[in-house]
């Protein structure tokens, strides 16, 4: 009861404060008070006392220049407007929404254009802003604006209202896609947001995307992957990397010739000097390809791309070495990947042996790279492990280095936590592979590391260390091949969890200090 007690009481001050702010004679201090208030009550407390008088003066008090007043009322606001049905808010503030996306202040413009995102969301709301084209366009404004946070934001409503059929039509049938180009206009990087926000809108159906093919946007940005200016196609590559990663946008892809010219421009890179602003962006279209579709046709139909993936690791450059690297790690992460590869034969061995040296030698940031990409090459799913592809894992693994198993030891001991995890990682990735197993019970002191949790310094290398531990025992084969003893005392550390620490005895000595 004297919760209940409790919550009324609560509901009753904030009911008061927010008559008090409601006539506007609340001082700063009482508008903080509210603001933690509003957070403690629940929802259908604070809509059963809330008034349209109470929000309207709320959305009054941001009228000041007064940063710790707006910033109070810009809390107050998103709490009591959660409280409120979206159609209410377009019904009876459709004024102060207008007035919020001009203000000045950039906590304010998000404040209402999440509103915004919550009424396009909204069936019965959606009609009611559609007659409110004011109210879109200036939200299409703040693409352009130099908040990146702002036009964050932006985006973001906008991409909700293309999830329903009305908002698709208004967006690209109404006068609104002449404010979308308007924008477009003001430079490269919000002419990029606003690619981003086609990109967004055409992964959610076949038809979303239709409306943005005819649009003429997406065949702009196509347009640009040929453009003079390399930065240009740089950025322009990322987002039709993103447009790939939907079936439709894939589609759309292949039908219009665009992984083609993305091979030929790969082709092309040769004879240009300034091909390593774009090249590794094209190089990762293909990798990011070839997982979603097929690694084999890919690899099959576009040969440049291995040529060129295979190249760039052998090269000096280590910039071309870490999008290699990268690239392989994506196209081995599935078997079918790991088959193209193995069908390269002593290329990829040898390929395998530098990045084992890199793994050992190279700066810390191509070094983590290399060790992702190494876990991502050498992890096998348990319903996979063929005997051909043990096989393979393990000979992938002997050529890395003369003795793996040490070199990776040898990184996980290192005072670097990311180094020290990224080695974890790849302890992990192999622990469910009987010949892995094998290894390391034959390694000096491998397994006494394993279960010593010192060695661990911090929260993310406890957590890494942790699963490690969970892949050897949720093996088959761990029990038979590590013996009951040691499977017991690795048991028994996935039971304690991850941070577990051993109470220490202390014995008291007489007249010790």
């Amino acid at each position: 009861m004297a919760e209940g007690e409790a919550a009324a009481k609560m509901a009753e001050a904030a009911a008061e404060l927010l008559e008090r702010a409601a006539r506007r004679d609340a001082a700063l201090e009482e508008l903080r008070a509210l603001r933690v208030a509003v957070q403690a009550v629940p929802l259908p407390a604070l809509r059963s006392r809330l008034g349209e008088h109470h929000l309207r003066a709320l959305f009054g008090l941001l009228a000041v220049n007064d940063r710790e007043q707006v910033s109070a009322c810009v809390s107050i606001l998103e709490r009591l407007l959660q409280a409120l049905d979206p159609l209410y808010v377009i019904q009876n503030l459709r004024e102060e929404l207008q007035k919020g996306l001009f203000h000045p202040d950039d906590s304010v413009k998000i404040l209402t254009m999440s509103q915004v995102g919550r009424i396009v969301e909204d069936s019965a709301a959606v009609p009611e802003i559609l007659h409110s084209p004011e109210l879109l366009q200036q939200i299409i404004n703040c693409i352009g604006g130099e908040k990146i946070a702002v036009a964050k934001e932006a985006i973001k409503s906008l991409s909700r209202l293309a999830q329903s059929q009305e908002g698709l039509e208004a967006l690209f049938g109404s006068s609104l896609l002449g404010d979308l180009r308007r924008v477009m206009a003001t430079s490269d990087i919000v002419r990029y947001r606003v690619y981003e926000l086609i990109v967004e809108i055409s992964s959610v159906s076949a038809e979303s995307l239709n409306y943005c093919a005819s649009s003429g946007l997406i065949p702009e940005l196509i347009g640009e992957l040929t453009g003079e200016d390399v930065l240009v196609r740089a950025t322009c590559i990322e987002m039709v990397t993103a447009l790939a990663h939907s079936p439709q946008g894939r589609q759309y892809l292949a039908q219009q010739g665009v992984i083609d010219r993305i091979s030929n421009i790969i082709l092309g890179a040769q004879s240009d000097p300034f091909s390593s602003f774009y090249l590794p962006g094209f190089v990762k279209f293909f990798g990011n390809l070839a997982v979603v579709d097929s690694p084999q046709q890919i690899c099959e139909r576009y040969p440049v791309f291995m040529e060129k993936v295979f190249e760039m690791a052998e090269s000096q450059d280590p910039t071309m070495i870490g999008v290699a690297v990268d690239t392989l790690g994506i196209l081995g992460s599935n078997v079918e990947g790991k088959q193209v590869l193995q069908k390269t034969r002593s290329r990829f061995q040898n390929l395998l042996s530098k990045i084992g040296h890199q793994a050992k030698n190279a700066p810390t940031e191509l070094r983590l790279r290399c060790l992702d990409a190494i876990s991502s090459l050498l992890y096998l799913p348990p319903e996979q492990q063929t005997e051909d592809l043990l096989r393979m894992t393990e000979s992938w693994f002997t050529s890395l280095s003369s003795q793996p198993l040490e070199l990776f030891r040898s990184i996980s001991t290192q005072p670097f936590p990311d180094l020290h995890c990224g080695a974890l990682r790849v302890f992990t990735a192999i622990a469910n592979q009987p010949w892995a197993q094998k290894l390391m019970l034959s390694s000096p002191g491998f397994v006494e590391y394993v279960v010593d949790r010192s060695v661990e310094p911090d929260k993310a290398s406890k957590d890494a260390k942790y699963e490690l531990v969970k892949a050897l025992v949720n093996s088959k084969s761990i029990a038979e091949i590590f013996g009951n003893q040691y499977y017991l005392r690795l048991r028994a550390y996935l039971l304690e969890g991850p941070y577990y620490v051993k109470a220490a005895s202390t014995t008291a000595v007489e007249g010790a200090e």
